[in-house]
């Protein structure tokens, strides 16, 4: 039964056009900035992401989110309303996680840990504004942006070689 999966495994590979000497399974750390080109490309290929946040009992919260696009030094931004429960607790514990992946494609995901921080600056709003934000009355006066700053990246993008160790499991991490 191994020998099978062994067997099933390899012409999956095989007919993905990847062997067994292909960096998918390289064991050499990526350098840094390798490392930073495969989280920027699965951070591009996906329009949303998931915005963790810890709640007033410790609990994790998740949410899909619609980030800005294009975070330069992977600093995510996102608007919501001030009211919400994510800025409320990230009032309350700035520690926050990102998480960007497709899993139709499967190609990858990257995690940003950081910390997070409300703005309230409606000149800064109204530079960032979205055209569908037209739709929702009063808006400049409901939403306030949410800015998390990394300080780790963890990626696993399979076309660049950035993948778990087989020993640990631990995806390569970018300190900040």
């Amino acid at each position: 039964m191994k020998n099978r999966a062994l067997l099933f495994l390899s012409a999956i590979l095989l007919f993905a056009g990847i062997s067994s000497q292909s960096s998918l399974f390289a064991q050499k750390p990526l350098p840094k900035d390798s490392l930073m080109k495969a989280a920027s490309d699965i951070i591009s290929q996906n329009h949303y992401c998931s915005l963790v946040t810890v709640d007033s009992v410790g609990q994790p919260q998740i949410r899909t989110m619609n980030p800005f696009p294009n975070p330069k030094e992977f600093v995510v931004w996102f608007a919501s309303s001030r009211y919400s429960s994510k800025v409320r607790e990230i009032r309350n514990n700035p520690k926050v996680a990102v998480y960007y992946a497709d899993h139709a494609k499967g190609n990858g995901y990257v995690t940003i840990t950081g910390t997070a921080t409300v703005i309230d600056d409606k000149d800064l709003l109204m530079k960032m504004k979205r055209d569908y934000w037209n739709g929702i009355s009063g808006w400049q006066d409901i939403f306030v942006l949410i800015k998390v700053v990394p300080q780790k990246l963890e990626v696993i993008n399979y076309a660049y070689g950035a993948a778990n160790d087989p020993k640990t499991s631990r995806a390569p991490v970018v300190v900040f």
